[in-house]
């Protein structure tokens, strides 16, 4: 190893270590110094007495600015996320200046969002400026992805068969029936007529129901993207509930994402019982109805009232599936037992992460076999062996 390899791995063992490792690591220098006070902050002997930053707007907007200075994005998210853990961070949420020099991710938006309902009048405005900062490049990474599935799973439902005369497409017509052409009398035989797509108000009809506790936060927020990109398309209708111990319906406010989360209220108990009772009253077409239920199947309510309408909704034609999380986070808590119930019910059960989400309508829309969807796309499925 080269020296400067060598002394640029003792510079890195220093910025982990911190100060203590001087005397084997050596002393820092330049932006350097600037780097181990950023991190001295947060992950120092000190940070863990919640004091320093979190008495002085001025010290943390600082520190803010000097780590999206010094580290890649991904790092400041993490960096940001533990300062709220390890240093009771929160109240500051509750400022302006913090708001404005803040690094949007998902962990911060779902924290503000259960601050929601403290959030002081002149906060409100930067408070949406951060949520809508998200929300925005959210719909720039999954909206495409989102519309091009559906759309594509939907193609052959929309086309028109059996067209009447004015109904035709003849320029689909023509190069459909080339084969038919006969040269000799200059004419065509079509022997299939394709037509323009049938005006429908929709084809199928989409229930997202939405568990709002708490741990549930990156899972709103994703639906909530998915819920308002799915309701702009003509195709489908869209209903957006969320649920806790209470039951909102927020499908007005799918138009605008931000609405929509600030409608939230993260945390409290959770009825899935009363919140499958209110969907499937708004169900008219059980066959053309897909509803996906977003929980992590924790019942406060009654177990055995949410296990009979669950079998009543998938007996009576609903395409049922319960997604466990729709978030990056990995492999979610959730209540094993009753993920095997509904398992044992032939409803598919997993968890699911954003990218994979929009194939996941996809699937349910053109009435795929979901569970075996699941399994092409190495997803954990729960087992309806547990007990």
């Amino acid at each position: 190893m080269s020296e400067s390899a060598a002394n640029d791995v003792l510079r890195r063992w220093r910025l982990i270590l911190g100060e203590p490792a001087a005397p084997s690591c050596g002393e820092l220098r330049d932006q350097d110094v600037d780097m181990d006070a950023a991190l001295e902050a947060v992950y120092g002997d000190s940070a863990g007495q919640r004091g320093g930053m979190g008495a002085s707007s001025p010290k943390v907007n600082r520190w803010l600015g000097d780590i999206r200075k010094y580290f890649p994005r991904q790092v400041v998210q993490v960096m940001q996320q533990d300062a709220m853990e390890r240093l009771g961070l929160q109240q500051m949420l509750l400022e302006p200046e913090f708001l404005e020099e803040v690094e949007a991710d998902i962990h911060l938006v779902s924290t503000l969002l259960s601050l929601n309902q403290v959030i002081p009048a002149e906060t409100r405005e930067t408070a949406r400026s951060v949520v809508r900062k998200l929300v925005d490049e959210l719909l720039k990474k999954l909206e495409q992805p989102t519309r091009q599935s559906i759309q594509g799973a939907l193609a052959r439902h929309l086309r028109n068969p059996r067209p009447r005369l004015n109904e035709i497409d003849w320029h689909r017509t023509i190069r459909a029936n080339l084969h038919t052409y006969l040269p000799e009398q200059e004419i065509m035989i079509p022997e299939k007529l394709i037509g323009y797509g049938r005006k429908q108000s929709s084809l199928r009809d989409v229930i997202l129901c939405i568990d709002q506790s708490g741990s549930m936060a990156p899972s709103v927020i994703y639906s909530s993207i998915f819920g308002a990109v799915m309701a702009s398309l003509p195709a489908l209708s869209v209903r957006f509930v969320l649920f806790d111990t209470a039951v909102v319906d927020l499908t007005e406010d799918l138009q605008d994402p931000v609405d929509l989360l600030f409608g939230t209220q993260l945390g409290g108990g959770t009825d899935i019982h009363k919140a499958l009772t209110y969907c499937e009253a708004h169900v008219s077409r059980p066959k053309d109805t897909v509803m996906i239920l977003i929980t992590d199947l924790y019942e406060g309510g009654s177990e055995s009232g949410m296990m009979a309408t669950a079998k009543r909704l998938q007996e009576s034609g609903v395409t049922l599936v319960t997604l466990l999380a729709l978030s990056n986070e990995g492999t979610p808590m959730f209540h094993q037992q009753n993920a095997a119930r509904f398992a044992s019910l032939g409803i598919p059960t997993f968890s699911c992460t954003p990218d994979v989400f929009p194939d996941l309508m996809a699937a349910t829309l053109s009435k795929r076999d979901v569970t075996l969807w699941a399994r092409s796309k190495g997803l954990t499925l729960a087992s309806s062996h547990k007990t």
